[in-house]
């Protein structure tokens, strides 16, 4: 740590509470720009499944469609994160934007004009917007130190939005896709991605520390790795998530679903998932308040809650238990996520943080498509009730291997107001 940032940490932990976030005009355009583009991936996957099946291309369809999208996003995820750390990551969530906007703009100009388009048409500008969301999302998460000083309070506002965009995102495009052409819901998607870029224009002069060198891209995704496996902590925590994605996060959303409906009926489902989403808010707002000393150990201990999403169906709980299981598990996951990223952005320095977020979020995702594709072979071996309550125990389990790890439970909460700008871990306090 440099002599001006230790100056800084010390006059840091004399002063008084940080200034909320909210009076940053920087962090409300961030804030309105990741609300806009999180709207536009709630209302995505209604729209899309509607346009496939309205095209006649069947539920298989919908599953290479959704391939098609998310494929890109496991490949290139790390390249986005190289790209980021090079060109700021401000520029690359801009560009990602107008992509997404002009390939979403495309897909609704010929659900207008044909209702039988093709689906390797449909794949193909999937795919495209896939691309664009693995160049933006490594940068959303190094922008948070730099449009905020309150980081943790910050991550928790993005997780209310989040939780708020999944419970209307769905509901707006039904609406759309009812009273309007499904064609009308892509322009709105367009629409939202058009607004995140231009909000965030305003950030494109924001000072970065940009990767300068003349390194060619092997080796700026070996700094990333380097940078990623050097801490414990971090490399500890996604390989136990890797995990947990296979085993929990796969088979919950297939299998909780369809069991949720055949016992309280889709309605019900959709109540269901309104009070995890109620959850998650109660979680952001809880982690706007919390400040453990240890953040991984709180959020792990949090998490265990999750245990609940998985265990409730298969049990067969009345609608009320199940509801409010859900609210007790979307807590646990939202005050997770929040010590998570506060954890990775006030731990990690700012010139590779897109690069090390990029290895977060591949080893986090990558293997909940293959979860949800085994999730139903497992289920017709084993019947959708057993596999279920496996996920809820494995999640118990992977989360006691996680707390296990000495350097997870020694992260302590970095000093308030302090990001790194350069190499070295912040120190215990």
């Amino acid at each position: 740590m440099s002599v001006d940032d230790t100056n800084l940490l010390a006059q840091k932990q004399h002063e008084g509470p940080l200034p909320s976030p909210w009076r940053s005009n920087r962090f409300r355009l961030f804030f309105t720009a990741r609300s806009a583009s999180l709207l536009a991936d709630g209302m995505l996957m209604v729209s899309l499944t509607t346009a496939v099946l309205g095209a006649g291309h069947g539920a298989s369809g919908v599953g290479y469609a959704l391939a098609a999208w998310m494929t890109p996003i496991v490949l290139l995820v790390l390249f986005g994160g190289v790209l980021a750390d090079r060109f700021t990551p401000q520029l690359m969530m801009i560009c990602a934007d107008l992509v997404r906007m002009l390939a979403m703009i495309t897909l609704g100009a010929l659900l207008f004009f044909s209702d039988s388009v093709p689906l390797w048409q449909i794949m193909g500008l999937m795919a495209l917007s896939g691309a664009a969301t693995a160049m933006f999302q490594p940068g959303m998460a190094s922008m948070v130190p730099r449009v905020a000083e309150d980081i943790q309070k910050a991550n928790a506002l993005l997780r209310i939005s989040e939780a708020l965009s999944t419970l209307l995102g769905p509901g707006l495009a039904g609406i759309l896709v009812a009273y309007w052409q499904v064609s009308g819901s892509y322009l709105v998607i367009a629409a939202a991605y058009a607004l995140s870029a231009l909000v965030l224009l305003p950030l494109r002069k924001l000072h970065t520390e940009r990767d300068e060198g003349d390194d060619p891209m092997w080796r700026r995704l070996a700094t990333g790795w380097q940078e990623f496996r050097s801490r414990q902590w971090l490399w500890g925590v996604i390989a136990v998530w890797s995990v947990y994605g296979l085993f929990v996060f796969g088979p919950a959303l297939p299998l909780g679903a369809a069991l949720m409906i055949e016992q309280h009926g889709a309605s019900g489902y959709g109540w269901i998932a309104s009070a995890d989403g109620a959850g998650t808010i109660i979680g952001g707002l809880i982690g706007m308040r919390v400040r453990p000393r240890r953040p991984l150990v709180a959020g792990a201990l949090a998490m265990l809650c999750f245990a609940l999403n998985p265990l409730a169906p298969a049990l067969e709980w009345s609608f009320t238990a199940t509801a409010v299981a859900h609210v007790v598990a979307g807590y646990g996951f939202a005050f997770w996520g929040v010590m998570w990223a506060t954890s990775v952005q006030s731990h990690i320095p700012l010139t590779v943080l897109s690069r090390v977020s990029a290895y977060d979020v591949a080893g986090s995702i990558m293997v909940i498509p293959l979860g949800r594709a085994l999730a139903g072979p497992a289920a017709d071996a084993f019947g959708a009730n057993e596999v279920l309550i496996f996920s809820s125990v494995i999640s118990l389990v992977l989360l006691a291997a996680m707390l296990s790890i000495p350097a997870i439970r020694a992260l302590r909460r970095a000093p308030e107001g302090i990001a790194l700008k350069s190499g070295g871990e912040q120190p215990a306090v």
